[in-house]
């Protein structure tokens, strides 16, 4: 999960080089934080949280398929 967080954020930025992903598990449940600069925050959320949301639904998606429980934060 940690993987494709990441590739889609660094296809979306000015500044891929900036971009970490933290995995931590929480509850049985994975939560994964993306950082990005903060001058790119607004093209990984997008307007009115667009980009955000597909993101968060292609990692829930992705976690589905593995039986697994995945938060996505973006700080």
């Amino acid at each position: 999960m940690k993987e494709i967080v990441e590739v889609i954020a660094k296809s979306l930025v000015d500044h891929p080089e900036s971009v970490q992903v933290e995995e931590e598990q929480e509850d049985g449940e994975i939560v994964l934080t993306l950082h990005v600069a903060e001058e790119d925050m607004g093209k990984v959320i997008g307007r009115q949280g667009r980009i955000a949301k597909a993101l968060r639904t292609v990692v829930k998606a992705a976690a589905t398929r593995e039986n697994k429980k995945v938060t996505v934060e973006i700080e």
